[in-house]
């Protein structure tokens, strides 16, 4: 079949993007699903920050790809084999596929299985399998097993979760990377208790997830820290009880001051060295600092190993939010059923395909939170 899409054909480009146009709208084709595999419709994508990092190259992929991996949709057709979804089916969309059979998987972290890695770097499904040619036949990659700026997909059965349909499209495709991430940073990584006192640091659509997480799990203190006005303003209405400029020099020192020294969680999700440098800073002795943000991939952060030692601290990564995502998105869907994960508030506004490349240069300058592709209409 054919279909529309937004084809990225060069990395690295500058801004803004309206005009250097990283990414091309053409017709491409997609080849039904075989043994596996299931076509969805595209109705919602979120643009991401992960996706922006692929565009500015700090995460290399083959091209020309179409990019893409936060997003629901609607089950079109099934391939060979394919159990537990029919037509019509409306499906949350998993940007990591896992194989159910490694030691992370078996332990329950499939967030961390690595079957899907090797397929990632080639641009292919987790099969081996390619369904995407320009007209001319040229391939188009395909983009964590996904590519969902497009109008449909064909994607593994693995990368699916089915969802209640009376859940809005454009709120469930959040649940895909942004909620999965913030939120489950603080519920799983974190597992953040009742009464517990935490720092968000980088309110893009992660942190501002982290910080309704926060608020859903009952943080009686909540610390929110971004370079944004604006977004801090933003925190306060959503829950925060207290907010700090990233900007002013001493806003590490302003933290510890109001906090007895700091606090023993902090999560980090700007995914910048600096943002972790100010994160690890505000981390009280015995305390943990959690990133959840995805720097580039050569980016190092360097600390006094004797005070890690001494003072009992501990540096870890959240993938995923730690998630199992076919337990933990029907948990995070009934939190937000229920008003207490309101993510609908960090929808930023709606782009079509032909929008997209002006969509990245708004998230580029930060004056988004989570702006959604409807490439149907």
């Amino acid at each position: 079949m054919r279909m529309k899409a937004a084809v990225l054909q060069a990395q690295g480009l500058p801004r803004p993007y309206a005009e250097t146009r990283p990414m091309s709208i053409e017709e491409v084709e997609l080849a039904p699903p075989g043994p596996g595999e299931v076509l969805i419709e595209i109705a919602a994508a979120g643009l991401c920050h992960s996706d922006l990092s692929t565009i500015e190259n700090q995460r290399p992929r083959p091209l020309p790809i179409i990019i893409g991996h936060e997003g629901a949709g609607i089950v079109r057709a099934l391939g060979e084999g394919v159990t537990g979804l029919k037509e019509g089916d409306h499906v949350v969309a998993l940007f990591v596929t896992s194989c159910g059979e490694c030691r992370y998987c078996v332990r329950g972290r499939p967030n961390i299985c690595g079957a899907s890695f090797d397929t990632r770097a080639k641009g292919t499904l987790m099969s081996g399998a390619r369904r995407l040619k320009r007209l001319n036949g040229e391939v188009v990659n395909h983009n964590s097993g996904l590519s969902l700026f497009a109008q449909f997909a064909v994607v593994m059965r693995d990368s699916l979760v089915k969802i209640e349909k009376d859940i809005p499209l454009e709120d469930a495709a959040l649940f895909g990377c942004a909620v999965m991430t913030g939120a489950g940073a603080v519920i799983n990584t974190a597992r953040l208790r009742p009464g517990e006192e935490v720092a968000v640091v980088g309110l893009g659509g992660v942190g501002m997830n982290a910080l309704l997480g926060a608020v859903a799990a009952g943080a009686s203190r909540i610390i929110a820290v971004d370079t944004s006005q604006a977004k801090l303003d933003l925190a306060r209405e959503w829950g925060a009880t207290d907010t700090f400029l990233a900007g002013n020099a001493d806003c590490a020192a302003a933290v510890r001051d109001a906090t007895a020294g700091g606090l023993d969680t902090v999560i980090e999700t700007a995914g910048t060295i600096p943002a972790f440098e100010l994160a690890y800073a505000i981390t009280a002795r015995g305390g943990s600092t959690i990133s959840a943000g995805l720097p580039n991939v050569a980016a190092k952060f360097s600390y006094l190993h004797a005070a890690l030692v001494s003072e009992e601290r501990s540096i870890r990564g959240s993938y995923m939010g730690s998630c199992v995502p076919n337990r933990d998105i029907p948990l995070l869907l009934s939190l937000y059923r229920r008003g207490k994960l309101p993510v609908q508030k960090l929808r930023s506004g709606f782009v079509s395909l032909e929008e997209i490349n002006e969509g990245f240069d708004r998230l580029a300058e930060g004056t988004v939170l989570r702006q959604i592709l409807r490439p149907n209409g």
